[in-house]
């Protein structure tokens, strides 16, 4: 596993537990607006924590904190996220995945063994609209496929958007609404600009909490809850 980081405790990434993040090194997609840039852009990678280390951290923190969260750069890409889920599951963890999408194999595989409590999909834009925001090759067959499984999947999810007004109009986040159609959860997440992949886009920002508020209500039609983070 290439471990990038390790946040001892949180109470905001996981909701109603108390959790530790993992950050995992290495991302397929290359988002400007990315605000892990130290995980996604080789260069810029720090000395990696061994996996033994945080697992024994782990297993110190037994009755202090009651999940983990796995989170990139994007996990799936890992060969062995599997192996290490499995470790942290038979410490008595819950454990929670961020994921991009873009490798429904890794996803299918990761609930048939009931080795995720929670799961959360990035949906970036529209899938006409992927590759000009990812600045990547995507297939988007295989996000519309992560997505159709978490929709199935009978464990908590939500799907997310990170909002930046220069990529993405009103209209490709009502479409979003459509392509996830009878979600649980939808999270629009307002871009903050304090670090980015591209330091151009630290002069950009989300929409207007009037706009947001216009799109939560029209949303709400078609998912049971709405989000604004």
């Amino acid at each position: 596993m290439k471990i990038g980081g390790l946040q001892k405790v949180s109470l905001i990434d996981y909701p109603g537990l108390i959790c530790a993040i993992v950050f995992l090194q290495g991302c397929n997609f290359k988002c400007p607006y990315c605000h892990n840039p130290e995980l996604v852009d080789p260069p810029l990678f720090k000395t990696g924590i061994k996996e033994k280390n945080v697992l024994e951290f782990l297993n110190l923190r037994r009755g202090k904190i009651d999940a983990v969260t796995i989170t990139g750069g994007e996990p799936t890409i890992q060969n062995d996220l599997e192996s290490f889920i499995r470790q942290v599951k038979n410490m008595g963890f819950a454990v929670k995945l961020d994921t991009n999408g873009s490798h429904p194999q890794v996803i299918k595989a990761l609930l048939a063994e009931k080795l995720l409590d929670f799961i959360a999909m990035d949906i970036k834009a529209p899938l006409e609209k992927y590759k000009n925001i990812v600045n990547a090759q995507v297939d988007t067959d295989s996000i519309k496929e992560s997505i159709d499984l978490i929709l199935k999947t009978k464990i908590p999810y939500e799907f997310r958007t990170t909002i930046v007004e220069s990529q993405l109009e009103e209209n490709d986040i009502l479409q979003i609404g459509k392509l996830i159609a009878g979600a649980n959860n939808y999270v629009l997440q307002k871009f903050v600009s304090s670090k980015t992949l591209d330091s151009k886009f630290l002069k950009e920002k989300s929409f207007s909490d009037e706009k947001l508020q216009k799109m939560k209500n029209h949303l709400e039609q078609k998912i049971s809850s709405v989000t604004i983070r």
